[in-house]
């Protein structure tokens, strides 16, 4: 079998965008539940201010941690994809020199 470079295991092609694109939703809020927070935060005093922030921050933070951990596994995978091109290349080519060594002799 030959290998052209553009099969993986799950049959897409090789490049990473398809894992990066996969997730792009996100779970802060987002349009108008943000404004009306926004009112709230104006309004509301330093320590509230403070923990909505910690809040935010922790949100951006567990999104962030999830993205990365996609991320890995998706780099794994493709690990795992090229390792079987190169095996398979590599017997490949080896019975490509069992065949020119026979016609050779």
């Amino acid at each position: 079998m030959a290998v052209t470079g553009d099969e993986t295991e799950t049959g897409t092609s090789g490049d990473l965008t398809a894992c990066q694109l996969q997730n792009t939703g996100s779970s802060l809020p987002q349009g108008g539940a943000e404004t009306s927070t926004q009112g709230f935060v104006k309004a509301a005093n330093p320590s509230q201010k403070r923990e909505h922030r910690l809040m935010k921050n922790r949100e951006a933070a567990r999104e962030c941690r999830r993205k990365k951990k996609e991320y890995v596994k998706c780099l794994e995978n493709r690990v795992a994809v090229l390792e079987n091109q190169n095996k398979t290349l590599i017997e490949e080519l080896s019975s490509i020199k069992d065949i020119y060594r026979h016609k050779v002799e």
